[in-house]
This record gives C-alpha cells, structure tokens and sequence, in this order.
C-alpha cells in the first residue's frame, strides 16, 4: 500500500468521527479543491514516474542500476570524430541529436527542484533518483567543456537525424561534434551550461563536495568565456537554427548563469554583474509571458525579487525593486491579473497556452515558478499584487495545482498527458525509441528508413511505454490527437518534466499539511 493510499484511508477514518457538520465543512472544502482530494491523483506515482523517464532518454553507457530497461547502450563512438569523449548525455526529446542548450535547462531545472525540495524528496525516497538525473547531465557538461574557452555545443545532426526513424541503438545517422570557442562563440550556451553546473554545484555540495568544487569551477569559467566573447550560438553553429535557435539572444543566459553563480558562491560580483547589466541586458525592460528553455528573464526576475528584503542588498534595492516590478507582471499574466490584454491565453478547461507547439513545457515552467514563489510569499508573509487584485500564496498553488491536475487527468480529454500515469494517457508518443521493438527483445539491426517503413505509420501503440514523459499537449480547444505523427502534441522533451519534478514535490507536501490539519481538527473534537 502506497503512502498516498494510507493517507486516504486516514483521511476517512478520521471523516467518520466527525459530526455531520463538521463533515459537511469538509466536503464543501472538497468542492473547492481537486479530483485528488476525492480519490483522483497520487502526486507521489507521478513524482516517480517523471524522474524515470530521463532514464530512458540517457545516452552513452547504461549503468548497472538502469531501471528502463527496454534501453541499452548507445552514442558509445560519440566525439571519437573530433578526438574527444562526448559519450553521455540526453537526447532532448524523441530523437538522437545531443543539443547543448535545453539540456543545460533541464539540469537546471532539475537542480532547482532539489534545492527548493529536496527534503520532501528524501521522504518520498526519490532523492537519490534525482541526483542521478542531474548528474548524468553533468557528468556530460564536464566532458564537454573541454577547456576554459570551449564548449562542445551538439552532437548529431538534426537534419540527417530527422531522415532516419531508428532505435538510438542502431544509430547510423552522423555523430558529428560541434563546438563554440573564442572564434565561433556562444554566451547563450556558455551562460545555461554554467547556470546548471552553478545549480547542480549547491545540490552535491553537502553529498559530493568534491564533486561541487569541481562543477562550481566550470561555471565559472564558463560564464567568464560567454562574458568575455559575446555572441549567439547559432549564429558561430548554423547546424542548430532550425532546431533550438536562441531567439532571445545571449543577454539572459548571462544575467542567469550571474544569478546562479552568487546563489552558489555568495560572491558580491556576480550580484553586481545582475545589477549592473540589468538595464543594458534587458533584465529590466522584457515584460515576460513565458519561461522556457530560450527565454530565461523570469526566472532571472523572480530569483532577482526573492533578495529585495535581504539587508545585506539594500543598496541593490531600487534594481531589485524593478526586476520585481517585472517578475510580478509575469505571475500576474500567468493569473490572469493583468490588464491591456497581456494576460497569458488559457484554453476553455482553464490550461495555460502559450503556443501551438510543445505548449506543455510552458505549463510546467509557469506552474514551477509559481510554485517556488508562493512558499516565498508564504515565508515573508506577503501577498502578490496585480492590477486586477491581490492574490494570496495559497491562491497562487491552488492555480498551479489546477494545472498539475489538468496533466493528470482532469481535462476534457480525461486523459493524463504525463505518459504512463492513470488509466489512460499517449500510446503513440513521437519517439523513435519507444516507437520500436526493444532492443533487448529484437536485437535485429533496423535501418534508418526501415523504421518509418515498418514502425513509424504503425496504427497500434508504441511497444514501449516512455514512463513520466510530459508529451505537448492539447491544442487551444483543449483538443488532443494521439498520433505518432502529430508532433506537435505528441513528442516530449527533458525540459517539459523536469519542471514537475518540483511541483509534484511541493504537493506532496501540501497533502501531507491537509492531512496534518485534519488530525488536529480530529484531535481537538475528541477533546470536547
């Protein structure tokens, strides 16, 4: 029996003690509360479910403690080209290509999640499967940062990964290397990979303080080579503008690697490289409607905002006032408590859309934001203040909440868009591995166009399941095909779920409060 079942089994124990009215108080709290508080959603099985799937997104050589085990080795030959060891690593989504840039943010991300959740974590015995997620990432960024100035950026082709529908265990598609160096820069790349290693850097410290010291050394050479030589990097890498093109430019990375780093080192120059560069690198002036893998400005502003009522930045304060001011014009947006039409678009069952493609990584963005500054509210007893109103900290994760819920399954679709969750959810997920015979059951070499002629059309569902995958999502109707070929709502990506990895974790904790504050209202009536 899970912890989630026991607690529900409490839950009713305790209801039939109470006296009808005190029932009734209950169930009209209910009304007002999820499916999961009447037996829907087990945030614990999806917590677990989603740090599984990077697993199956591992490149390189599989460890001995794999628990996806439809997957086997692959990339082992990765870098050999260009004389250097890129085994490792993930796959960004349903194919092969290792992109440098939302890899980064997923470890980010995922560092995120530990450090602003890491206890409820360890309760649930999920911690060390988190560190594993990051280090796997990380492990990859310091065989690619090869030297001060240079930074392996991608691995694989996208155009000539995208001709072939194989097994990443059969892969014959071009295994190229491409880097960014003082010639060819990337502050952009050179800001995520140094914001994830400062992040991952603060989740080993305690565990692996080695291990810390030398990721906190990388992102600080990794930040001063994208200060120090500035550009895009797919302007030096063409190779990667239709794929992960850095449409906002390089200016948030920097101020984003700068914001990791003084949270990793406490050190007073990169705060005032957040400062300083505020106004110059758009900290200032971009008034946000989404955070993602491209576009790091919310996330600058809200970490920028949690130090406004720090003493020891008082002479910050009136920057800091103002990367407020911007922060809380995205939370607002997000609550649709804006005015002048700049709230964010959400589709007629309430689910934030931002765009027609992938539009679930925004949703899992958005939800982890507010997540993470409603228990900053909370923790400062303050509230958050739109145009259209005041919303309080516990409004704030009951939206997110909505959200959550929406993933799981409360949607018109009544279907769960995190694969492998609840009783039904995407069987045709556009994901090459998953799509084909295990390559531990049919060990038969299967060609680069064999895949689309034999596997990729096939009407039936994938034969392995890609478990805590957040695939794209619903359309603006709410509407869902589930389609191998249908992309745009069927392919996941690591910077979908690992976003949730924290969100699951801060309503775990919420559950546990609820159940807490019933055993006290039992309590206190069996005292009458």
């Amino acid at each position: 029996m899970t912890m989630r079942e026991i607690h529900r089994l409490k839950r009713w124990h305790f209801l039939l003690l109470l006296p009808l009215f005190i029932i009734s108080s209950a169930a009209t709290l209910a009304d007002h509360s999820s499916e999961s508080d009447v037996g829907g959603f087990d945030y614990g099985d999806a917590l677990s479910k989603s740090l599984l799937y990077f697993e199956a997104q591992r490149s390189g050589r599989l460890p001995y403690n794999q628990r996806v085990t439809w997957r086997d080795h692959s990339g082992l030959t990765d870098g050999l080209e260009q004389g250097v060891d890129l085994v490792g690593g993930y796959h960004d989504a349903g194919d092969h290509v290792k992109f440098g840039l939302p890899m980064a943010f997923t470890v980010t991300m995922l560092s995120w999640s530990v450090i602003e959740y890491g206890d409820t974590l360890a309760s649930t015995g999920e911690l060390s499967h988190a560190l594993e997620a990051i280090k796997w990432g990380t492990d990859y960024f310091i065989k690619a940062h090869t030297s001060p100035n240079v930074l392996w950026a991608e691995v694989g082709d996208g155009d000539t990964d995208h001709y072939c529908w194989q097994r990443p265990e059969d892969m014959t598609t071009s295994r190229r290397a491409f880097k960014i160096d003082e010639n060819n820069p990337g502050s952009d790349l050179a800001g995520e990979t140094a914001a994830a290693m400062a992040a991952a850097s603060m989740v080993f410290r305690t565990t692996n303080p080695h291990y810390s010291h030398l990721l906190l050394h990388h992102a600080q050479q990794l930040f001063e080579f994208g200060d120090k030589y500035r550009g895009k990097y797919d302007e030096s890498l063409r190779v990667v503008k239709s794929y992960y093109a850095s449409v906002s430019g390089y200016m948030d990375e920097l101020l984003w690697g700068a914001t990791w780093l003084y949270r990793a080192t406490d050190n007073e120059r990169y705060m005032s490289y957040v400062v300083d560069m505020a106004h110059q690198f758009g900290g200032l002036s971009w008034a946000m409607s989404e955070f993602s893998w491209d576009v790091k400005y919310a996330g600058v502003q809200l970490l920028a905002t949690m130090l406004v009522k720090e003493e020891k930045h008082k002479r910050h304060s009136k920057v800091l006032q103002q990367y407020k001011s911007k922060a809380d014009h995205y939370l607002c947006s997000i609550l649709n408590k804006n005015i002048n039409a700049t709230n964010v678009q959400r589709t007629p069952a309430g689910l934030l859309y931002v765009r027609q493609w992938n539009n679930m990584q925004y949703v899992s963005t958005a939800s982890f934001l507010l997540t993470v500054y409603s228990d900053h509210l909370r923790k400062s007893n303050s509230d958050l203040k739109c145009h259209e109103g005041t919303v309080t900290p516990d409004e704030m994760l009951e939206f997110t909440k909505s959200q959550i819920d929406y993933i799981l399954g409360s949607n018109p679709m009544k279907t769960s868009y995190l694969v492998g969750y609840g009783p039904k959810y995407p069987n045709r997920v556009h994901h090459r591995g998953a799509s084909i015979a295990s390559y531990k059951e049919h060990k038969a070499f299967i060609g680069c166009t064999q895949g689309y002629d034999n596997w990729y059309g096939r009407s039936e569902p994938n034969p392995s399941v890609l478990v805590g995958a957040l695939v794209g999502g619903p359309d603006d109707r709410d509407d869902f095909v589930d389609r191998r070929g249908n992309y745009v709502q069927t392919e996941a990506c690591t910077y979908n779920t690992a976003p949730l990895v924290g969100v699951f974790a801060r309503l775990i904790e919420l559950e546990e409060q609820k159940l807490e504050e019933e055993e006290s209202l039992v309590a206190t009536y069996k005292k009458r």
